[in-house]
């Protein structure tokens, strides 16, 4: 397998990158929210085009140009990639909030509304904010930025197709050792030096190589449990590459599995089949997740069914626009990457077995990124 080395950057071309920032500011002026406060490093990876950053901030005016703050040693470089304006701060005699603060009132704002992030604000720039800016509005703002990355760019989708070539090599690598007697750890090892080894950046997530029991667990990682004989083993495995993700998951059984087992897989694949033949520009999330469930619900087990089945995929692993979920209104569009199906049915005794795959969206229908075989795996 052919693989080119990560640069840390994909050269976001200037027109791209402020086209970025127009669809957020556009957001910011309906909202009346003065500018967004961006110091998630995956959101700062999409506005810079560069994994190499740490410790920085980006405001983003809803009316005026926006700026990078970083650390002085970061600053030539980040102003050479980006061509952005970058105002550095010397750490420890200042801190990202001190110097964060400083420029906003430099701008002129004395009660600003300041859009956050859903995650990732940590305490210590939260708390400057705070205290300097007692009477500011502080506006959750996350939702725009997971709708503005939604709709992926060229560059963005050829990241994502090379992070699935990564996650399939892990996936192989991890069949070839699965066999009673070894740890669900000893096949995580295996999967996880393939894809580095083959260029991946890390996995986005803990990884899940489960077995047996565990596999009904909501949120397991492999364990120093050894596989059995007669089990259904769970991998679930996650690369990246310049930032952007991928994941899969597959299902093997190691010598002969109960009869409902194979029963629950072969439901599986039918409500994942169903989900991804829906995928189309224009539907809403509610519906792809009702192709799905119809399957489920045919054969008697809805109750023990979950009420997500997917979630964009992109700069994180589960990116929250659109949730392909039973109550979602989000709509479908083309340049989309979706994954499908991870819920498994949670009955002791029939559920386990679990399946997800990135799939694009495309005008003319879905397009399947993680190019690996769906059905049933026979471990050796």
């Amino acid at each position: 397998m052919s693989i080119s080395v990560q640069t840390g950057g994909w050269g976001l071309h200037p027109e791209e990158r402020w086209r970025r920032f127009r669809a957020v500011q556009k957001h910011l002026m309906e909202r009346e929210i003065d500018f967004l406060l961006v110091v998630g490093r995956e959101n700062l990876i999409y506005f810079t085009g560069t994994t190499q950053i740490e410790c920085a901030a980006m405001i983003i005016p809803a009316r005026e140009e926006p700026l990078l703050v970083a650390l002085w040693l970061d600053a030539p470089y980040l102003k050479e990639i980006t061509g952005l304006t970058v105002e550095s701060y010397v750490f420890p005699q200042e801190n990202l909030g001190q110097r964060i603060a400083r420029i906003i009132r430099r701008l002129g704002y004395q009660r600003p509304t300041i859009g956050f992030e859903k995650y990732f604000v940590e305490f210590s720039v939260f708390d400057v904010l705070r205290q300097e800016f007692p009477a500011a509005r502080l506006a959750g703002a996350g939702d725009i930025l997971y709708r503005v990355r939604s709709v992926k760019s060229g560059e963005e989708i050829k990241a994502i197709r090379q992070a699935c070539r990564l996650v399939v090599v892990g996936m192989e690598a991890a069949v070839r050792v699965i066999r009673a007697g070894v740890t669900e750890l000893d096949v995580l090892a295996e999967a996880e030096y393939k894809m580095l080894r083959c260029g991946s950046g890390g996995s986005p997530f803990r990884p899940q190589v489960v077995a047996g029991e565990r596999t009904l667990l909501t949120h397991p990682c492999a364990s120093n449990r050894s596989i059995q004989e007669g089990e259904v083993v769970v991998v679930h495995l996650g690369a990246t590459w310049n930032g952007y993700c991928a994941k899969m998951c597959r299902t093997v059984a190691v010598g002969d599995i109960p009869e409902s087992q194979l029963s629950c897989f072969e439901l599986i694949r039918q409500a994942q089949d169903a989900a991804i033949n829906s995928l189309r520009p224009g539907v809403r999330a509610s519906q792809v997740d009702a192709a799905a469930r119809e399957i489920v619900a045919s054969a008697g087990y809805e109750r023990y069914y979950l009420s997500n089945v997917g979630y964009g995929v992109g700069l994180r692993q589960s990116e929250f626009y659109p949730i392909i979920g039973k109550n979602s209104q989000d709509e479908i569009q083309a340049g989309m990457v979706v994954d499908l199906l991870l819920p498994t049915i949670y009955l002791q005794g029939y559920g386990g077995p679990r399946l997800t795959d990135c799939v694009l969206v495309t005008e003319s229908g879905p397009e399947l990124l993680t190019d690996y075989p769906r059905e049933l795996i026979l471990a050796g």
